[in-house]
């Protein structure tokens, strides 16, 4: 089943693009969801005006996600965690601990776009980077601080 994207999906493509889904895919998730619509004649003929639509949203969404990325970068957070000798860490801190630590600084900013190979076990200081948009990343400090 063919179908126009409306969002960028990114297993699938950018908006505006004309792709090949299974029927029940489209049918049960992007349908009902409004991240795509049909490939029919009518949606095909409408597709010019919608690529000048979509344009102005992608522009208008890498003015928010450049806004975002000027608050997260150069931004110093700090967690304090149980270690014990030679800086060795009780535990870890882990993407959802620095989640918490955006979140109460008024950022919401998704786990899963922090760029984190392995969970931190050391104490240190950290250079680490956050995908606000697919074309827009910020770089923050995280200082893993011992418990006095």
């Amino acid at each position: 089943m063919d179908v126009i994207l409306r969002e960028d999906i990114e297993s699938l493509g950018s908006m505006g693009g004309v792709v090949k889904v299974k029927a029940g895919y489209a049918r049960n998730y992007l349908l009902p969801r409004g991240l795509a619509v049909l490939a029919d004649r009518r949606n095909l003929a409408d597709l010019g005006h919608q690529k000048l639509l979509i344009a102005a949203k992608r522009e208008q969404e890498r003015k928010v996600a450049l806004t975002e990325a000027d608050r997260i970068e150069g931004l110093v957070l700090e967690i304090r965690v149980r270690a014990g000798e030679e800086e060795k860490l009780f535990g870890s801190v882990t993407r959802m601990d620095i989640e918490e630590l955006f979140k109460l600084q008024g950022l919401p900013v998704e786990r899963r776009r922090i760029d984190l190979a392995d969970p931190i076990k050391k104490l240190g200081t950290y250079r680490l980077n956050v995908t606000v948009r697919h074309d827009v990343k910020a770089t923050f400090t995280l200082k893993v601080l011992a418990e006095s």
